[in-house]
């Protein structure tokens, strides 16, 4: 009786992209940490984490407006569990179109601090979101339907 209601829980879309925001942020913090901890290599390149982009198509928000999909519903409890979105993880991809010095190195260490805040700040609004989400999942249960 409980599974297919824990189930719903675990595999609602709040939880699943929330959760893969945090995974993002976290795989963006160890690669700002890299390239930051390179700036002083030759010929190092600096890498990026892409992941906005990539939540924003699969749920139908990036490029072509009549491609949005349709959020899909469980309508029976026989029907085969909902899992409306692919769990593309965020990408790491080098750029080696820029050179800031003549050591061909381009990690420019403001830009980096910059964007090693930006992240900070975007993890801790993930994890206060999914906490709350929590909360109400705990409110919810321990009340017992109770109003």
């Amino acid at each position: 009786m409980w599974k297919p209601v824990l189930e719903q829980i675990m595999n609602s879309s709040n939880f699943n992209f929330l959760g893969r925001g945090l995974a993002a942020a976290s795989l963006r913090q160890e690669v700002i940490s890299n390239n930051i901890a390179n700036v002083n290599t030759p010929n190092f390149k600096r890498s990026e984490v892409v992941f906005e982009d990539i939540l924003a198509k699969e749920i139908g928000l990036g490029g072509d407006e009549e491609k949005q999909k349709l959020e899909l519903v469980r309508t029976h409890d026989r029907h085969l569990p909902v899992t409306p979105f692919p769990n593309e993880d965020a990408h790491i991809y080098e750029d080696d179109t820029t050179t800031m010095r003549v050591d061909n190195n381009n990690v420019d260490v403001d830009i980096e601090m910059a964007s090693l805040a930006k992240n900070q700040l975007y993890y801790s609004a993930m994890a206060q979101s999914l906490g709350g989400y929590m909360t109400k999942l705990k409110n919810v249960i321990t009340s017992g339907g109770q109003s």
